[in-house]
């Protein structure tokens, strides 16, 4: 069973890990925690044999604490990718608003401002940027804007109302885009950790599947659980395409 202690020493390891010797992952993270705490089993089995080539049944042990940990990690960075997902949606929606209420102050100021040629001047330089967050800029100043010059804007009938919806735009969009953009982050502190986890189960499945290969190099049913299931039904697959591509041509 694992102990608290082992899983609180397991997460202070993977937290030192440098970024630099971090990997990603190269399958879906639930198919390599499943196959790696079905591999723990495999290998406890042959134990001893295994300790002849220097893998002891302590390090061993440590696939199942390394996996618990790369779940749990997993499983905290699913919930930040799921939220990122509905907020990069919810920013989509918002966006789609939010431009054309830009681009409506922009034809409007330019048109009140006709003969101001340095208020025209100040519109162009609002509207250089055409980046999402030059576009949540744009709203508020256009709103400051406005306010100040609102005897411009009456006289042509435009809703000051929009003035102050600008500016509240402006602030739930900045946060909105903040949220939207965090998800996808490669330096999520979420995703950081869960590669690093990743990368510290690795670290010993991979010592074990090499002792392994090596005690069993002969021994055919012992040897084919030291190689991993999902590699093999992939390069099996590959395999199958290829006959099927040959017997095509």
């Amino acid at each position: 069973m694992i102990t608290e202690e082992q899983i609180m020493a397991c997460k202070a390891e993977v937290a030192v890990i440098p970024d630099e010797k971090t990997e990603e992952l190269n399958m879906p993270c639930d198919v390599y925690v499943s196959e790696s705490e079905r591999f723990e089993s495999w290998a406890n089995y042959d134990s001893d044999k295994l300790a002849t080539g220097g893998v002891s049944v302590e390090r061993i042990a440590q696939i199942g604490v390394r996996a618990f940990v790369l779940r749990e990690y997993q499983s905290a960075w699913i919930i930040v990718r799921r939220t990122g997902k509905d907020a990069e949606n919810e920013w989509k929606t918002f966006a789609t608003v939010a431009f054309d209420l830009c681009n409506e102050m922009k034809h409007a100021f330019k048109y009140a401002f006709r003969n101001e040629p340095e208020l025209l001047g100040r519109v162009d330089e609002i509207a250089q940027g055409t980046s999402d967050s030059d576009m949540i800029q744009d709203l508020k100043t256009y709103s400051l804007l406005g306010q100040k010059y609102e005897a411009l804007l009456t006289p042509i009938g435009f809703d000051l109302t929009k003035l102050d919806t600008a500016s509240s735009m402006s602030d739930e969009g900045a946060n909105l885009l903040a949220e939207a953009n965090g998800s996808k982050l490669k330096g999520n502190e979420n995703k950081v950790l869960r590669d690093k986890a990743y990368t510290y189960l690795k670290e010993v499945v991979d010592e074990v599947r090499a002792c392994g290969k090596y005690i069993f190099w002969k021994d055919k049913k012992r040897l084919v659980g030291y190689q991993s299931d999902h590699w093999k039904n992939q390069n099996a697959k590959r395999k199958q395409d290829e006959t099927e591509d040959f017997v095509a041509d």
